[in-house]
């Protein structure tokens, strides 16, 4: 039997580039090499392509996708054309989750592990998903699109890139007199932002695996906080620790919490058709109501991430959760 081409793309140009190195890196260590033929695909921060050694940038050579499903490989000033059989891109943020790359890889003619372009696009910009999720009967925070009447706002809120992840350009303001500083830092990631008022409740998380009906749930994580708010992909040395948070996996909440939890997880993931897999965030607040934070397409895969020790406690290792979304990136060819 022959081995699987897989292109596994990594890097990319947003500020989350480091985190898309880490998470590839992991997905190395756990990618069967038995039945799969990995290409790493590094995407630098300005845009560039290479096929690389590995899930870094040793012996990197310019590439470029073509149609037909064909990795093109600059060496020795002539294209070698590879043929892959699908693409996994583990790939965070602007670019990577937003529909982008999803766009290129079906002009392409490549199947590709995760959620397709309307979703990736509708999860990306958190104040649509809300739209979305609220009208399917499922509780999200109170938001403004800019900044509003100053003095009209629910103060404390959090100022956000409408279009960003990893707690990038957050800025929890208790105050108007602080709200230009925090619509400044958002500015930079995205030229929309976000007001949301600040919720009162546990932090929880469930990773979703699946397409359609066919879906299986991770464990509920929930996320403890010493003070401020949730960053570790922010800090300096996240493998060693968070330095204001602890995750436990299971959550430390009650067997009735846990199944409304998954519930409204998969309820929300098929409300904004989610496909391949995503991370989606929840507020649980203290009168049982579970309400949506938000949801990653392409959520971490490094050694630290929330997705992966989710699905271990529910008994699937990351090896079982690649060839997973393998298999289903290929029964959409």
């Amino acid at each position: 039997m022959s081995k699987i081409k897989i292109g596994v793309l990594f890097g990319g140009s947003s500020e989350e580039h480091p985190v898309s190195v880490k998470s590839a890196r992991e997905v190395a260590k756990h990618l069967d090499l038995a039945n799969y033929e990995p290409f790493w695909i590094g995407i630098t921060q300005d845009g560039e392509w290479r096929l690389c050694d590995g899930p870094s940038w040793a012996d990197a050579r310019p590439a470029a996708l073509a149609p037909g499903g064909r990795l093109l490989v600059l060496d020795e000033g002539k294209y070698e054309a590879i043929p892959l059989d699908v693409v996994l891109p583990v790939l965070h943020g602007k670019l990577g989750e937003d529909g982008a790359i999803q766009g290129l890889l079906e002009l392409s003619g490549l199947p590709y592990a995760g959620c397709d372009v309307p979703s990736s696009a509708l999860c990306m910009d958190k104040s649509l998903a809300y739209l979305v999720v609220r009208a399917a009967g499922i509780a999200t925070p109170n938001f403004w699109i800019g900044t509003a009447d100053v003095d009209q706002l629910p103060y404390p809120v959090f100022v956000k890139p409408a279009r960003s992840g990893s707690s990038f350009g957050v800025t929890k303001v208790s105050g108007p007199e602080e709200l230009a500083a925090a619509v400044a830092e958002a500015a930079q990631y995205d030229a929309k932002i976000l007001v949301e008022e600040a919720v009162e409740g546990s932090e929880v998380g469930c990773a979703v695996l699946g397409n359609g009906a066919d879906l299986i749930v991770g464990e509920p994580d929930r996320i403890h906080l010493s003070h401020g708010f949730f960053k570790i992909h922010q800090e300096d040395a996240p493998e060693t620790g968070s330095e204001n948070s602890v995750i436990t996996v299971p959550a430390d909440i009650s067997a009735e919490a846990r199944e409304r939890v998954q519930q409204t997880a998969r309820a929300i993931y098929r409300a904004l058709g989610c496909r391949g897999l995503a991370r989606v965030d929840l507020f649980l607040l203290a009168d049982g109501t579970v309400m949506l934070n938000e949801v990653n397409t392409f959520p971490g895969l490094t050694s630290y991430s929330r997705y992966p020790r989710m699905m271990a406690a529910a008994g699937m290792p990351m090896s079982e959760v690649l060839d997973r979304l393998v298999a289903l990136a290929l029964e959409t060819r």
